[in-house]
């Protein structure tokens, strides 16, 4: 989740799944070409980096289809392989319709792309969430890290170790990036108002990225069962867990995450994991329930507001002034 970045961006990530294979380069493309529609300002695409493919592991798949059995054999049976993007076509995409920056998560573009990018004046904004991983990002090009604190919601960036202890917050990792990389540093998680913007800035960042705080408003989409949540009491308790997909990400804690535990050893890899939960988690939500969904969020929603995403950016940006 990286929404609210400090260029407009349109999320594209859900049309790319749906897409499939082959369908990535079109779907990119009508995205991009709604946004350059409806609006006049610059465009920054994001797109993750993808994992070597993916080890399957009879054994732990098994354990998850006999967990899942308990809420029908129909759910279990449906457990099987998640689709995922081409990502050399994503990158043509990219090239080809050149917005003002690319950003990347969970790892960093291939030289060959990073230098046709620049050949097109596109900006490559990378994600990292420890001094090391930013500099192997800088030294593979980048023009600035998103420095991506443990307090962040959704799927962590991490790419050089799959090591939880790691991670530390925002503004714990932001100052020590600073220092490490001769690169404009934008701060990321737990960040929802003016004040958390302003402590970052004196810390040293170049930029703000706001995301939980964006996912009320009638721009995101996100489930009914996702909108309650932020909005209710439940959004002050989220955890990190591998459950949903396979790989780390922040999210408010519901019955799969207390049942299961946040984090096992037993999950098939990323992203076998998000195909085995599919028909339950439909299920559910058909009933209005998150029992078994991603509710993907930071570990601070106090700045969800349900207004137009240009309102709350505006407000954001009047009361950062009013504070200077």
């Amino acid at each position: 989740m990286n929404a609210g970045t400090p260029f407009g961006r349109f999320v594209i990530e859900e049309r790319i799944a749906a897409g499939g294979m082959g369908e990535v380069f079109r779907a990119v493309q009508t995205s991009v070409g709604e946004f350059r529609a409806n609006s006049k300002g610059p465009l920054q695409l994001n797109t993750w980096i993808p994992d070597p493919p993916p080890v399957r592991d009879a054994a732990a798949e098994a354990r998850v289809r006999e967990f899942l059995k308990g809420w029908g054999p129909e759910v279990a049976a449906s457990a099987g392989d998640a689709a995922r993007p081409d990502f050399g076509e994503q990158c043509e995409a990219f090239l080809e319709l050149a917005p003002t920056a690319v950003s990347s998560i969970m790892g960093v573009f291939p030289e060959s792309f990073v230098s046709r990018a620049k050949s097109k004046g596109i900006a490559w904004f990378a994600t990292a969430t420890t001094i090391e991983e930013a500099k192997r990002a800088r030294d593979a090009g980048a023009d600035a890290i998103i420095a991506q604190g443990f307090e962040a919601g959704g799927h962590r960036g991490m790419f050089l170790s799959d090591d939880l202890s790691t991670q530390v917050g925002t503004f714990a990792l932001l100052p020590q990036i600073v220092q490490a990389v001769a690169l404009p540093v934008i701060a990321a998680g737990g960040i929802a108002d003016a004040n958390g913007v302003a402590a970052a800035m004196a810390l040293g960042a170049a930029g703000v990225q706001v995301g939980t705080a964006y996912l009320l408003c009638p721009e995101a989409a996100i489930s009914a069962v996702h909108r309650a949540a932020l909005a209710s009491d439940a959004a002050r308790h989220t955890a990190v867990t591998n459950l949903f997909s396979g790989r780390p990400a922040r999210g408010i804690m519901n019955r799969l995450m207390r049942e299961l535990g946040p984090v096992r050893t037993a999950v098939p890899d990323f992203p076998l994991a998000s195909s085995a939960l599919a028909l339950l988690r439909a299920k559910a939500e058909s009933q209005g329930r998150g029992d078994f969904s991603p509710l993907w969020a930071g570990q601070n929603a106090s700045g969800c507001r349900e207004i137009p995403a240009a309102d709350l950016t505006r407000e954001l940006a009047r009361k950062l002034y009013e504070r200077w």
